[in-house]
């Protein structure tokens, strides 16, 4: 049986939330420096430098000390949608979670990018509250699957750990539906059937283990025997107790 390291099976945004902080966290335990450089990639500039700082000697006011340790002071808010139902008035508040952070970052994620009439107006109430600020506030709109293209581009791979990670998280995001595929018509999974294969053809459905995950497809084809015999496309997707059942055509 896979063990995952994502939470399955329910709808609440907290649990999409926490899953993705979950994989943000084991991202920066298996290696600060590539956590970081996620960071800097997708919601900093190349000015800000989050990782501490030793300098030997840095003058200040009054004195040079003989070293300093440092790290610039940062914070990010996240608020997390199942779509774009994003409000205004509840980012509005979330800005009182800042702080005198140097840098501030707002995250509005969801499996689809806000539309651009709702961000407009967001945007130009946070500017308004910006010309108050000393630091001003960023705000971020990004999905699901760009975070998951994101930390690709910080692994490679050698980073087998992390890539176990990333994957099931990307397949928690197709199960849950937060992955929107829109090119999965393109696609063709093919299974072993081996001596399932005249009960797959005869009934036109096919089974397997409900834990597995896969990216979106349209097709299934049925291997034996060396080659692909048979090919369906899926009619519907059922989870029966512990079985995922595909009807197909």
């Amino acid at each position: 049986m896979k063990i995952h390291y994502f939470q399955r099976y329910h709808e609440k945004e907290n649990v999409a939330t926490a899953n993705t902080m979950l994989l943000l966290s084991r991202l920066y335990q298996y290696s600060s420096d590539k956590f970081f450089r996620f960071l800097k990639s997708e919601f900093f500039s190349d000015a800000f430098e989050p990782e501490i700082v030793f300098n030997l000697q840095e003058k200040s006011v009054e004195s040079i000390p003989d070293a300093t340790i440092t790290q610039e002071s940062f914070k990010i808010v996240v608020e997390t949608k199942m779509s774009d139902w994003f409000y205004t008035d509840q980012l509005l508040r979330h800005l009182k979670s800042f702080g005198d952070e140097k840098y501030k970052v707002m995250i509005t994620l969801a499996p689809e990018l806000m539309n651009p009439k709702k961000k407009k107006e967001f945007e130009e109430h946070l500017k308004e509250y910006n010309a108050t600020q000393t630091y001003p506030v960023m705000h971020v709109n990004t999905v699901f699957e760009r975070i998951v293209d994101a930390i690709r581009d910080v692994i490679d791979d050698r980073d087998y750990e992390m890539q176990e990670v990333l994957d099931d998280y990307l397949n928690y995001c197709y199960n849950d539906k937060l992955i929107i595929v829109s090119d999965s018509w393109k696609r063709m999974r093919v299974q072993l059937a081996g001596t399932t294969f005249n009960f797959n053809v005869s009934e036109n459905l096919y089974y397997d283990n409900i834990e597995r995950g896969f990216s979106a497809h349209d097709y299934l084809g049925l291997y034996k025997e060396k080659r692909v015999r048979a090919i369906g496309k899926i009619k519907a997707i059922m989870g029966v107790s512990r079985v995922l059942c595909k009807s197909i055509q």
